[in-house]
C-alpha cells in the first residue's frame, strides 16, 4: 500500500469516527454478549446488549481495533438502538457485500458505512470492519436464545 493509498483510506471522516465511538464499555448484566476477533490484525470487538420487544434496548461495546474497525464500531453505535435482529443481520450482510462484491451501502440507519467504501480494495481490512456488526448479531442471537 502506497502512502497516497493510506492517506485516502484513512480519511479525516474515518479518523473522526474512530475517535468518537458511542456506547463504549460493558453492560453490567447483558442478556447477550459476543466477542469477535480478526485473525488478520488482532482487532477485537465485544458487544453486550439487552432486548425489549425483539429490539435492542441497551448496548455497550468494548473496541480494541484499528482505525477502520473503530470507525465501523462508531457507525454501528449510532444506529444499533431500537434495531431488530433482522435489521442487524441485514446491515452486516450488506456491509460485507459492499466491501467484497461492490454492493450498495447498507440501508438506513446504517448508511454511514458509505465512508468505508475506499476499503473495498484492501481485503485485509474487511474482517476488522465487519467485527462490530458480527458481534452485535451474535450477541442478539444469544439474547434471544436465553
Amino acid at each position: 500500500m502506497s502512502d497516497s493509498d493510506l492517506i485516502s483510506l484513512y480519511s479525516g471522516r474515518i479518523l473522526e469516527l474512530a475517535a468518537d465511538i458511542p456506547h463504549i464499555g460493558r453492560l453490567p448484566e447483558p442478556q447477550g454478549s459476543a466477542r469477535r476477533r480478526s485473525p488478520v490484525c488482532g482487532s477485537m470487538v465485544t458487544v453486550d446488549l439487552s432486548l425489549s420487544g425483539g429490539r435492542v434496548a441497551d448496548f455497550a461495546q468494548d473496541v480494541k481495533a484499528c482505525a477502520l474497525g473503530q470507525a465501523s464500531a462508531s457507525i454501528m453505535g449510532r444506529a444499533l438502538l431500537g434495531r431488530s435482529r433482522a435489521e442487524i443481520e441485514g446491515a452486516r450482510d450488506a456491509l460485507k457485500a459492499m466491501l467484497t462484491a461492490e454492493g450498495p451501502v447498507p440501508a438506513p440507519p446504517f448508511e454511514g458505512y458509505e465512508v468505508l467504501i475506499p476499503a473495498r480494495d484492501y481485503r485485509n481490512r474487511h474482517a476488522s470492519i465487519l467485527l462490530a456488526l458480527e458481534a452485535a448479531a451474535d450477541a442478539f442471537a444469544e439474547a434471544e436464545a436465553r
